[in-house]
């Protein structure tokens, strides 16, 4: 019995040591070389500070819609709905989620909605989405903005981060980024419409 518990002790203390202490130690002083000390890249707008790398929720017609999140936006809980796309209930939410985006947006046809815009991430958290996704919600936010439509594509397309290293991953656009420059083009407007 010995020869077996003595072992098992000191393996114990060493992994404690190794995975407790040190791997901890190292990832925090990995961080701290990082930009913004590891505490995320923040982003100011309206006044307040968000995460631009935690996906925001956006549902004001006003503004360009964001990914929708099977743990309501919450980081301290992220992860997905876990239902197979064959799931009744899950099924049920996704055509909601259509009605709801052609309620919203008359112009587009059921067809062209971009599965992203009405589907959860796997983290539930995902701050971006393809450029597709965001220009089909341009007439929606013209109208109501007052904005012209090439201007949104414009600006859309100053938003889009391309693929890492130009071959890795497809384009996409950061929501928040994105809906944060939107107030400030229409900031503009606004002063330009009243002088």
């Amino acid at each position: 019995m010995k020869t077996h518990i003595l072992p098992a002790i000191k393996m114990s203390i060493l992994s404690f040591i190794l995975l407790a202490i040190l791997y901890p130690f190292v990832v925090w002083a990995i961080a701290q070389l990082s930009p913004n000390q590891g505490k995320g890249f923040l982003v100011e707008g309206n006044g307040k500070s968000y995460y631009k790398n935690i996906g925001q929720q956006f549902t004001e017609n006003q503004y360009f819609w964001s990914r929708p999140s099977a743990v309501d936006y919450n980081a301290a809980g992220s992860g997905g709905s876990n239902k197979a796309g064959s799931n009744p209930e899950y099924i049920q939410e996704v055509e909601g989620r259509i009605e709801h985006f052609l309620a919203h947006n008359p112009d587009v046809n059921k067809e062209q909605i971009p599965t992203e815009i009405v589907t959860a991430s796997g983290s539930g958290l995902d701050p971006h989405l393809s450029v597709n996704a965001l220009e089909i919600q341009v007439p929606r936010i013209a109208k109501l903005r007052g904005l012209e439509e090439p201007a949104l594509m414009e600006l859309i397309q100053e938003k889009t981060e391309k693929p890492l290293w130009g071959m890795f991953g497809p384009e996409k656009v950061n929501v928040l980024e994105l809906n944060l420059a939107l107030d400030e083009m229409s900031n503009k407007k606004g002063v330009q419409d009243a002088q």
